[in-house]
């Protein structure tokens, strides 16, 4: 049976990509749970036409994040903190702290691409991986300093 997908299915095919199943898997799992519905010349002008729509998104965010992968080589951040005496954290810096840190710089970076291993919990300097959509990669020096506080001396 000619279906059209709906959504991207592992093993079947991508989101409006017109595949030929067995009937029984058509009717029986696919239709019913809204990831195909069946082809008709009507269905697949559309798949076709939103096939297209879909291919020049992806295009254009593919070119938007190429921009921002580029600007952000060896970009460096400085996240002043509170810290002990011994350089430890009084709160450690998260991925949603790094993607803040970098909006207030102009850069829009979702929390979801900020890659850390662990969060981090001393001063120091830390190279952070930053994995786009497309395979894309980029590397920012994230420099972590105390909070310069001002002592007041009482006479």
């Amino acid at each position: 049976m000619k279906i059209i997908l709906m959504k991207n299915l592992e093993n079947v095919g991508e989101q409006w990509d017109v595949k030929n199943v067995a009937d029984g898997y058509a009717m029986n799992f696919l239709i019913p749970r809204g990831l195909a519905i069946p082809a008709t010349l009507k269905t697949i002008a559309e798949a076709n036409r939103k096939k297209g729509e879909l291919i020049k998104s992806a295009e254009a965010d593919l070119a938007k994040v190429q921009q921002l992968a580029a600007s952000l080589g060896d970009y460096e951040i400085t996240i002043p903190v509170k810290a002990s005496a011994e350089g430890t954290l009084y709160a450690g810096i998260t991925a949603k702290i790094i993607s803040d840190a970098l909006l207030k710089q102009g850069f829009h970076v979702p929390v979801k691409y900020v890659k850390l291993v662990e969060n981090i919990h001393s001063l120091g300097e830390y190279q952070i991986l930053l994995a786009f959509d497309h395979g894309l990669e980029a590397t920012i020096k994230v420099i972590v300093e105390p909070v310069q506080q001002d002592v007041l001396i009482e006479n």
